[in-house]
């Protein structure tokens, strides 16, 4: 699955190296966030323990769905069919996957004593049990108002009219709300979906169309899909609805893409390198596409970037974009990589949540290979070089790629993402280096061909590349995949002229313990003087080693790993003059990528004439962005200056770094150069970089200009929601007024996300208003919106607001028991609330209710004098009468408080 468009998204719009490549935004953006808040400990699957694959006592052959859905009840009506036969013992027990399926009937092909629905499991038993092998059927009728796994988005909900649909995603367990199975990546199987919808609709799924039938009864139309070969339950798909369709063909094999009619218009875009990834793929794998068809659908509302579903891939609507955004977006990326889990993920799958890393490390590192293929190995380092960046950055990294340690799966995806992602990717990338490609691609379709249609674990793969290299990579795999981290290495050179040896010693700096190792690695050292080039192959075994190599001459240029073939955080500091002849190597790209960033931290004259030079002249473009970053990051005027003279960017992706280098410092000169980009520029995300920009300057105009700006109708409003995002760094409460109208009249023009936060910046400039019902009454109108993006947002922005006349209304949202995000989002806002209360208000309630203990206290005091009067003159003696008493003192209030 792809996971990281999402923050790829706001990186292109807001203007992170992570767990997928970002499928349309600049170059450095490419991470997705999971949008799911829950967790689900399942079988095998402990807080804090080991998990492993649960237990497979029946080998589930065919799964057949029907299924009617109600799209303005948001339910379904179906029938599930599971044919499957024991395993090694025979089976009285059937338990199913299943949570929320309001079943009305089973049938079986064996009788069945009784059934029985829990939580999370549909649990048949059958009369006899049924022996090893035997084959056996069981029909499970049922309805379902499904939370997870499959999801309506109707008009009704805030979508655009007549772009209705339904969708589905599975991965990693979601599947058991909307149908019951085997929900785990250990077993495969065939299916087939019968779906119902009414006359105008399409119905995707799996494998090929058998037939489309209409019935006039019911004026529903049956799409009757079959997938023929066995894959896993979580990569069913059913996608209905309303949805227009490009075509294309690679061979034999249909490919299309299908949009919602309101997004068709910019489909083309998105489509354009499908056919030609597919035929890549089929000849650098050597394995011929294995399914029916490859079809992309773009759905609205998606959680992540794309799903590899056999045959049929889910994408969001947001890989979508316009052709006025140049080349900073492209679904490039999403495409590859969706594409390549057709063989690393469908066609062999990992066995469990653990080895990850077999499905999304491939499909990350054939993503970089196609890179390669279109635009040059130049391109392909630089995409390693972003996906190492966040590899990197981790600090205290103690996880293996391999782990068994986590509370649910979704941990593997989302906090643990960077290891799956791109360090799986590293992993490949380095095998690919030491086997060398045509080993490589033999050692991937063996393993490929023989895991066809299987489990796999990590093991598998390494078998295959020791059977065929005749080399052992235990320890390899021992320290890049089941231990920790990556060396950190410093670096130093010196040369001896009287011996002609050039001297370079690597030191490991890392933190070794049992999770973190010392590692082994081979590596090569260049030496470069002119035209001659030397390269020497050492091989790093200890903490610190000396290696010495006898030159003719003193070199101009000194690299390590200068091909870009070692996972290392490495520190390697050169002198002006190396850097310099490195920076001018045009044969060299990594090495002028690292000549930069070490100029960068060097705020002289020269450093930023070099700088400037290489953002001009460069011949990569990757090259060119870092320079610009390199510049920004310096934040002086010499730097400020070559970034506004440095404008006039031919690539989109190096003129949006430029305007972010500029963005980074805070004077006159760069609120000049963004106000000028800002009227001058074309591009739609580098204008919005520049608006963002402008809001950390309060200066005449400013206002003005962001007051206009959210009025201008752009793809996606992504004009519009810069300046409100520059509003809310503003912090002027005028801009409450003209954000309140413009989300009056236009909100149907954001996007969900752009006029949730849109919400959250409406309460943020309010907050200090003396009188806040106009702006409560708005926001509390959406508290109950159908899409839980904006309805979390809107209670949170109440609690933003500060109005404590909003406690009660944000207490209905509160639930104990059931934590979902909205019952967190109340959560929250009510406590800050309550926190926030005036400190005079809290106070004046606190005086009163100490008048009101005691006035209590003296009542008290009185009912006890009362009463002992009473006793006393219950228990006097008759025969004589009592000396009058002396008046008792009245007690103390604390001492009545103990009584």
């Amino acid at each position: 699955m792809k996971r990281h468009l999402l923050p790829a998204l706001l990186a292109a719009t807001l203007f992170l190296p992570a767990s997928r490549n970002a499928a349309f935004a600049n170059e450095a953006a490419r991470t997705f966030t999971c949008a799911h808040g829950h967790l689900h400990f399942l079988e095998g699957s402990v807080p804090g323990q080991q998990n492993f694959a649960p237990d497979r006592l029946v080998d589930i052959l065919n799964l057949a769905l029907d299924v009617t859905p109600n799209f303005k009840r948001r339910s379904i009506a179906a029938s599930a069919t599971l044919e499957f036969q024991p395993i090694a013992k025979p089976l009285r027990e059937l338990s199913l996957n299943a949570v929320d399926l309001n079943v009305s009937k089973i049938d079986s092909n064996h009788e069945i004593q009784a059934w029985q629905t829990t939580l999370d499991k549909i649990v048949i038993t059958f009369k006899r049990p049924i022996r090893p092998g035997q084959k056996a059927r069981v029909t499970v009728v049922y309805t379902a108002e499904p939370k997870e796994g499959l999801y309506f988005r109707t008009e009704a909900m805030g979508y655009p009219k007549g772009d209705d649909q339904l969708w589905s995603q599975g991965e990693p367990h979601m599947h058991r709300h909307w149908f019951p199975s085997h929900d785990f990546p250990n077993e495969k199987f065939t299916s087939e979906i019968v779906c119902r919808v009414p006359r105008g609709m399409t119905v995707l799924s799996n494998g090929r169309l058998l037939n489309q039938k209409a019935n006039d009864a019911n004026g529903l139309v049956a799409f009757h899909w079959k997938q023929d070969k066995p894959h896993v339950n979580y990569l069913i798909s059913l996608v209905a609805g309303h949805f227009r369709k490009l075509e294309d063909k690679h061979k034999d094999t249909p490919l299309a893409l299908y949009t919602p009619p309101s997004e068709f218009a910019v489909a083309t875009n998105s489509f354009r390198d499908t056919k030609a990834i597919m035929a890549f793929f089929e000849k650098e794998i050597g394995v011929p596409y294995p399914w029916d068809k490859y079809y992309n659908v773009c759905v609205h509302g998606f959680m992540w970037g794309g799903m590899e579903n056999t045959s049929v891939t889910t994408l969001t609507t947001r890989t979508l974009f316009s052709a006025e955004s140049e080349n900073l977006r492209s679904s490039m990326a999403l495409d590859a990589h969706e594409m390549a889990h057709q063989w690393f993920g469908d066609l062999v799958t990992c066995k469990d949540w653990s080895h990850l890393w077999l499905n999304e490390g491939f499909a990350t590192f054939y993503e970089s290979l196609y890179e390669e293929h279109k635009n040059g190995p130049d391109a392909q380092r630089y995409d390693m070089f972003k996906n190492a960046a966040g590899i990197l950055s981790k600090k205290n990294d103690t996880r293996a790629i391999h782990s068994r340690k986590f509370n649910d799966p979704e941990d593997q995806f989302r906090e643990y993402g960077y290891l799956a992602y791109p360090k799986g990717a590293w992993v490949l990338h380095m095998l690919r280096s030491q086997l060398g490609p045509e080993l490589f691609r033999k050692c991937i379709k063996t393993y490929l061909q023989r895991h066809r249609h299987q489990s796999v674990v990590t093991e598998d793969l390494n078998s295959v590349i020791e059977e065929l290299s005749g080399r052992s990579f235990d320890r390899f795999f021992n320290q890049w995949v089941y231990h920790a981290h990556h060396p950190e290495l410093a670096v130093s050179y010196s040369w001896d002229e009287t011996a002609k040896l050039a001297k370079v010693s690597v030191q490991q700096t890392q933190k070794t313990s049992d999770n973190v190792l010392l590692f082994q690695f081979p590596v090569t050292l260049r030496f470069k003087s002119g035209e001659t080039v030397h390269d020497h192959a050492i091989v790093v075994t200890q903490q610190r080693e000396d290696f010495y190599v006898r030159l003719k001459a003193r070199p101009e240029i000194v690299r390590f790993d200068p091909d870009y073939t070692l996972l290392a955080k490495t520190s390697f500091n050169l002198p002006m003059p190396m850097l310099k002849a490195q920076l001018a190597d045009k044969s060299d790209m990594i090495g002028r990528l690292l000549a930069v960033q070490q100029l960068g931290g060097r705020k002289t004259g020269e450093a930023v004439a070099l700088l400037k030079q290489t953002l001009n002249n460069d011949a990569f473009h990757g090259v060119r962005l870092e320079a610009a970053k390199a510049l920004g990051g310096q934040r002086t005027e010499d730097s400020l200056a070559a970034l506004a003279g440095s404008l006039k960017q031919s690539d989109a992706r190096v003129r949006q770094a430029v305007v972010s280098g500029i963005a980074r410092s805070y004077n006159d000169e760069a609120h000049d150069a963004l106000d000028r980009i800002v009227v001058r520029e074309k591009n739609p995300d580098i204008r919005a970089n520049a608006i963002r920009s402008l809001g950390k300057y309060s200066k005449p105009g400013v206002k003005a200009l962001l007051t206009k700006l959210i009025t201008v109708d752009s793809y996606r409003n992504v004009i519009a929601d810069s300046a409100i995002a520059a509003m809310r760094s503003q912090d002027d409460p005028g801009f409450v007024g003209p954000l309140l109208k413009e989300l009056l009249d236009h909100e149907k023009r954001f996007t969900h996300r752009g006029f949730a936060t849109a919400l959250g910046t409406l309460a943020f400039l309010a907050r200090n208003d003396e009188e806040k019902t106009v702006v409560r009454t708005f926001i509390a109108a959406r508290v109950n919106h159908p899409i839980e993006t904006v309805q979390t947002a809107a209670i949170r922005a109440l609690g933003d607001l500060g109005d404590t006349q909003a406690l009660a209304m944000l207490q209905s949202f509160q639930d104990e028991e059931h934590k979902d995000a909205v019952a967190k989002a109340a959560d929250a806002a009510i406590a800050k609330l309550q926190s926030e209360q005036k400190p005079s208000a809290s106070l004046g309630s606190l005086r009163g209710e100490v008048s009101d203990l005691q006035k209590q206290l003296r009542k008290l005091t009185e009912q006890l004098e009362t009463i002992e009067s009473k006793l006393k003159a219950a228990t006097a003696a008759p025969k004589k009468a009592a000396a009058p008493a002396p008046k008792k003192a009245t007690p103390a209030p604390k001492k009545a408080a103990d009584k």
